[in-house]
């Protein structure tokens, strides 16, 4: 064979070896010379700031990894003097209190009512087992004593505090809680197992729920809405787990939102017009993301003269409109019997003559019943699930549809979730502890059998403070909003498109 004339291509299998970068040549005897690639080349350019400055991220970036790795970690938490020996003397003077208190006339009053009844019988116990207490530890007993009597023991201290936003009970000796997005410690211990298991038992009790070895999970509520789930024995092996999700007493806005820095001035807009178009929205983020919070700021924007019903496991949203009708599910009895479903209420609410349809959380085929809902003249429904992106969710949507019975081609499924939904909006927790909303994301339609979305906003990640605080900027696509005309019926089309674009 000849060879290769001038411009052919090299033949199949020959690999064109890797360029390297400026090469520092050094002479050697014999004529040859000694190549040392310098680091990057014109394929791999170094990063930028140069090496020096990568070495030194590479140094930082490993240093953290080997202090992790070596880390010492202690998994109990320790309650301090004051407080241990509080509830040391608390254990003492509990069951003689017990004994001159009758426990159903005390379930009458109030913590404040209770206060006063008990201050003079607790410094008669005191006296009888010859404890001498100041003003401040005196106030300091009453408050545990009612506390265990009335309230949810330890538990209360945690409640109180408005900056707690979740509460982690992962046996009776370690708690855990969430301050500003972050984890610690919590300064609480129970008494013991029974103790815990005792409280969690008055928590679901007050809704109605039983918690116990034959049903040993259970979902409840506080009396301000707080999400409670509750997990015992055999199935936890640490013990009573005890999960709260705290809610705000102040309704969140969806102004409140952007103040908080969770989105920008013209998602805030899109969203504000998308709750009053009446557009069918789907809420999507992982645990803890905000999907809850975002659903309630959204509903301040529902008109005050529609019917709401909202719909949940454990009613949890605080709706804050006038006309609302909260539906919560029902679990089976000791029998196995009389289990009420997401998709039954939603079947029983089409007949209850509802605007709009709100879910909680959609977890399987009640999926198909809300497609159905927003598909029949209750335009405005809004419903939340978990989900990574806008297009897992999509995918996810008919997953929960295809779970259940319904003999449907997966195509028509896929058809009345592009004809039912109108926005995707996706909520992030980052690893900073901030919630923001990353992504809104319009339904199209279909193209062939894959449903078409655009993505109308975007939050795109730039940089990190030397804090760990996470720097980002919210992007507009500048599209034309697919949903224009549904605002045009509403009057906000101007509005609307000069937000998106």
């Amino acid at each position: 064979m000849g060879g290769m004339g001038q411009g052919a291509r090299p033949a199949f299998g020959v690999a064109k070896p890797l360029k390297g970068g400026a090469q520092d040549k050094t002479a050697v005897p014999g004529g040859m010379s000694n190549s040392v690639p310098v680091p990057g080349g014109e394929q791999f350019p170094p990063l930028p700031g140069g090496e020096p400055t990568a070495k030194h991220g590479r140094d930082d970036a490993m240093s953290r990894l080997a202090d992790r790795a070596n880390a010492v970690t202690d998994a109990n938490s320790e309650q301090g003097g004051f407080e241990a020996s509080i509830h040391k003397i608390k254990e003492q003077v509990l069951p003689r209190l017990l004994e001159r208190v009758d426990p159903e006339a005390a379930a009458t009053l109030t913590k404040d009512e209770l206060s006063e009844e008990f201050r003079p019988i607790i410094m008669e116990v005191l006296a009888e087992l010859k404890i001498t207490f100041n003003r401040r530890e005196q106030f300091a007993l009453e408050k545990v004593l009612i506390d265990e009597l009335l309230g949810f023991g330890p538990l209360e201290e945690l409640l109180s505090d408005p900056d707690v936003s979740d509460i982690m009970v992962n046996g009776p000796n370690q708690t855990y809680i969430e301050k500003k997005g972050k984890l610690q410690l919590a300064g609480i211990r129970f008494r013991d197992e029974q103790h815990l298991f005792q409280i969690a038992q008055r928590i679901v009790n007050q809704v109605g729920r039983r918690v116990d070895q034959t049903t040993p999970l259970a979902d409840a509520r506080l009396k301000d809405g707080s999400r409670v789930n509750v997990i015992v024995p055999p199935l936890s092996l640490r013990g009573t787990a005890i999960s709260i999700r705290k809610f705000s007493e102040k309704p969140i806005t969806i102004d409140m939102l952007k103040d908080f820095g969770s989105m920008s001035e013209k998602m805030a807009t899109c969203l504000k017009i998308a709750g009053a178009c009446r557009m069918n929205v789907v809420i999507s983020g992982g645990t803890g993301s905000g999907k809850t919070t975002m659903l309630n700021a959204l509903s301040k924007m529902i008109d005050p003269g529609e019917r709401v019903l909202t719909i949940e496991d454990a009613a949890e949203l605080r709706l804050q409109q006038p006309h609302w009708l909260p539906l919560e599910t029902r679990p089976p009895n000791l029998e196995g019997q009389g289990a009420i479903t997401i998709g039954d209420l939603v079947k029983n609410a089409l007949r209850m003559r509802p605007d709009r349809i709100i879910l909680g959380e959609i977890r399987g085929a009640e999926c198909f019943d809300l497609l159905a809902a927003m598909n029949t003249g209750h335009d405005g429904s809004m419903c939340t699930l978990h989900a990574n992106s806008p297009r897992e969710c999509l995918g996810r949507m008919e997953n929960m549809i295809l779970m259940g019975d319904i003999k449907i081609p997966k195509e028509a499924i896929s058809r009345q979730i592009a004809e039912s939904v109108d926005l995707i909006v996706q909520v992030k927790r980052l690893r900073d502890g901030s919630r923001r909303t990353t992504n809104i994301t319009e339904v199209i339609g279909m193209e062939g059998d894959v449903i078409v979305t655009q993505e109308l906003f975007k939050f795109e990640y730039l940089d990190e403070t030397d804090e760990g605080k996470i720097l980002g900027e919210f992007r507009a696509s500048g599209l034309r909003p697919y949903t224009l005309e549904k605002a045009r019926q509403f009057g906000f089309d101007q509005a609307y498109l000069e937000a998106c674009l």
